[in-house]
């Protein structure tokens, strides 16, 4: 082969070519086009935020179903003073009119926690001891009162169609400090509401869609060689790399052939660092009780919590953690009880979580946000029924450290929960805040795209100042 040959390869440039001839272990092709056409042709060079951030990752607790944020996070006293009294709604999910129900008594009681005094239920007792450290959200609202679309505009900022993920929003603000893994990771037991739309790019680089998690044998699909040996491996790819480049260099201007083979630029490197990221043999027992979690054991949301925290240890921009698919989840219509076998699920290993992150001194640049797609009803149609409904007009979530003032509540519903009474949280300015505690002006983070310029709060939004610290 002459020296001037276009393909001539030296063993660093086969290591980081070859690979990228297939989709299951695709090399650093696009680190060599970003020496070529400048750090603009790599989606994932780490870019400057639009001013100091407070956070430098976000970890993302979304539980699937629609937490009760009566029986949970929002006291009302009037609930369990006046159950079984009447109440008159105009609207009854999703139809006009004129409707009587009937106010329903929560399950669990709440008392006081922390140095803040923040009531939380008995239904989240561990959690309850990190209060001081939240910052407790009652006057969320969203636009819809189903789950698909409620649950894509909770991660899309889209409640009618798919729009890139707040993942992948922050994935292509940032960019990635860490090349052997993903910039955004998605740890989830079952497919959501919604699908893969939760965690995808849409239409930015692919390399800033989501990659799914599966907790299990196998976390991550197709990351295992499948080469006899590593040198088998090399050859193998070598003589693919050279198709893969003649093919791309006679499409230089593709920017869906570009975007694919970046999209997967990570998934050499990913083959020595992911098996040691879900490795935990090598965390403490103390750690593992931290979470609630037996040693060897993936199953429970202690394995997802404590991922998370390896993977925000070793760079990983935006990790989601989602409790529940599009069944076996919060939606408790039958019986409120069935709420009480999912929060001890994951009411320990957030706990955990959180006083890890805080023993590690990572809390403080690591914005932990805990949310669902909306509430339940704090009424139903006849006195006595067990269950509770999809409620949209408001709900709770919360947030923790990455610049969040800790032990305070914001906002408020009124006196039964039933709408917001005070400093109303949408889900775009709820969007809004988190890309501003990352160091972004939410207006200002846009992609262009079919002749307009897209934003995750879409034309709306507002930074909730009063939960900044």
């Amino acid at each position: 082969m002459k020296p001037t040959d276009p393909f001539a390869l030296s063993r660093r440039g086969i290591l980081r070519s070859a690979i990228a001839g297939t989709a299951i272990l695709p090399a650093l092709l696009s680190q060599m086009l970003a020496e070529e056409s400048g750090p603009a042709a790599d989606p994932l060079t780490p870019r400057s935020t639009h001013f100091p951030a407070r956070a430098k990752r976000v970890i993302f607790l979304f539980m699937g179903g629609g937490v009760s944020h009566v029986d949970s996070w929002d006291p009302k006293p009037r609930l369990f003073s006046g159950a079984g009294q009447s109440v008159s709604i105009d609207e009854w999910q999703g139809r006009k009119g004129d409707y009587k129900m009937y106010l329903t008594r929560p399950l669990w009681e709440f008392s006081p926690h922390g140095q803040c005094g923040t009531e939380v239920s008995a239904l989240f007792p561990h959690t309850a001891g990190c209060v001081d450290d939240l910052c407790v959200i009652r006057s969320m609202r969203s636009d819809h009162t189903n789950h698909y679309e409620s649950t894509l505009g909770m991660h899309t900022g889209s409640f009618s169609f798919a729009r890139p993920s707040i993942g992948s929003w922050a994935s292509y603000g940032l960019g990635s400090v860490n090349r052997n893994l993903p910039s955004f990771v998605v740890i989830a037991p079952q497919t959501p509401y919604a699908g893969n739309q939760v965690w995808a790019s849409d239409f930015l680089p692919g390399a800033h869609q989501g990659t799914l998690v599966v907790p299990g044998a196998d976390p991550i699909a197709n990351i295992r060689r499948r080469a006899a040996t590593p040198h088998l491996q090399e050859l193998e790819l070598q003589a693919m790399a050279r198709r893969n480049r003649q093919h791309l260099l006679t499409r230089a201007e593709d920017p869906l052939l570009s975007a694919r083979i970046k999209s997967f630029e990570t998934a050499f490197g990913m083959q020595m660092a992911a098996p040691e990221v879900f490795n935990l043999s090598k965390e403490s027992d103390a750690t593992l009780s931290l979470y609630g979690l037996e040693r060897e054991s993936t199953k429970g949301f202690g394995w997802q919590c404590l991922v998370a925290r390896r993977l925000a240890e070793r760079g990983v921009r935006f990790i989601e953690l989602i409790d529940g698919g599009s069944s076996n989840n919060w939606d408790s219509h039958g019986d409120m009880n069935a709420h009480a076998p999912l929060a001890k699920n994951v009411d320990q290993p957030i706990a955990g979580l959180l006083r890890d992150l805080k023993q590690r001194g990572m809390l403080d640049d690591t914005l932990v946000v805990w949310t669902t797609e909306f509430g339940r009803t704090p009424f139903k149609e006849a006195p006595g029924q067990a269950g509770r409904e999809h409620h949209h007009w408001v709900f709770s979530s919360w947030m923790a450290g990455g610049g969040v003032k800790g032990g305070i509540v914001y906002g408020e519903s009124d006196d039964a929960g039933i709408r917001v009474a005070k400093d109303e949280v949408h889900v775009h300015d709820f969007h809004a805040t988190i890309l501003h505690l990352l160091g972004f002006d939410h207006e200002q983070l846009t992609y262009r795209h079919n002749g307009r310029d897209y934003r995750l709060t879409d034309v709306a939004g507002n930074v909730v100042k009063g939960v900044l610290a």
